[in-house]
């Protein structure tokens, strides 16, 4: 039971009511309460320790992972703290990010296929087997593919859009660069691809007519675009409807030499703003998630996005 006093002090920090609003609508583990709130385990882990010494938190362990949620048993004081967080946390700034953030995080928990991938991938590099590659698995991959109509927006020299033209029903390449076009033109020519066309033009007006591709992919183009919001927009006008958005993309990083190395024009973007802005566009079904991570400094991630133009 719960001390008045305790709990009131408790509840004097503002990332503590981040943490409470976060558990009302249901347990969440420390690492899924970092992902939400970009903060290191041992604050995260404090905070939490402090609520569940105030009476207001009780937790749980499942294997290595540790679960938090409002302590359950019907103490109206409880509820009565627990509403009062919440009202503080609305007025924070960081509150529409925390809710996106935890609409994300739990779509990912809900898609146990794309959990049990992460686990078998996670696998895959610990243990060696002959003849095991992900090249030999994207060539599989690919053949599951379905005769599409895709979009490579900012596709450079065409490496992917090649991949995905041995199977697609068609592939339209778009970059910004003459050199970059005539270049892929040159090897799909030669490579006899002729569902694969190059064409000349930018993210955000991509010269494709409405509602005419099934799928459209930006491969680490989006941090090149001068408004990416724009680039969205022109992607769903692109897509038919039921069809998809695939962004990979680096996650939001404080590498400043990427503007003068690779030309960046954005250092990576969080996932809330994939989020938002795919939602704002008109996307639905919208699931944003870190997929990769680099071993080396400065640690680059990779992030997938991906959503769907109602029907």
């Amino acid at each position: 039971m719960p001390g008045t006093i305790k709990a009131l002090r408790a509840l004097s920090d503002p990332t503590r009511l981040r943490i409470v609003a976060l558990l009302e609508g249901g347990e969440l583990s420390v690492h899924e309460l970092q992902e939400i709130t970009r903060m290191g385990q041992s604050r995260i882990s404090t905070h939490l320790g402090l609520l569940q010494e105030a009476g207001l938190l009780e937790s749980r362990r499942e294997g290595k992972r540790t679960f938090y949620r409002i302590v359950a048993g019907g103490d109206p004081r409880v509820g009565e703290f627990i509403q009062l967080a919440v009202r503080g946390a609305k007025e924070l700034p960081e509150q529409n990010g925390d809710q996106l953030n935890l609409k994300r995080i739990l779509v990912r928990r809900s898609e146990q296929a794309q959990l049990y991938f992460n686990q078998v991938a996670g696998r895959f590099d610990r243990s060696y087997g002959p003849g095991r590659s992900w090249q030999a698995f994207g060539q599989l991959l690919l053949r599951a593919l379905p005769p599409l109509v895709i979009a490579d927006l900012g596709s450079g020299e065409g490496l992917l859009s090649e991949l995905l033209a041995r199977r697609a029903k068609k592939v339209i390449a778009v970059d910004n660069s003459e050199r970059m076009v005539a270049f892929g033109a040159n090897k799909a020519k030669k490579n006899k691809l002729k569902n694969l066309e190059f064409r000349l033009g930018d993210l955000e007006n991509p010269p494709i007519q409405p509602e005419s591709v099934d799928l459209v992919i930006l491969s680490q183009a989006l941090h090149h675009a001068a408004n990416p919001k724009a680039c969205l927009a022109s992607s769903h006008k692109i897509l038919r409807a039921g069809g998809q958005i695939m962004i990979l993309d680096l996650l939001r990083h404080d590498f400043e030499q990427a503007h003068d190395l690779y030309g960046d024009r954005w250092l990576g973007f969080a996932e809330t703003d994939l989020q938002s802005w795919l939602e704002e566009t008109g996307f639905k079904q919208i699931e944003v998630t870190v997929v990769a991570r680099e071993e080396q400094p400065p640690h680059f991630q990779t992030v997938l996005a991906v959503g769907e133009k109602a029907q």
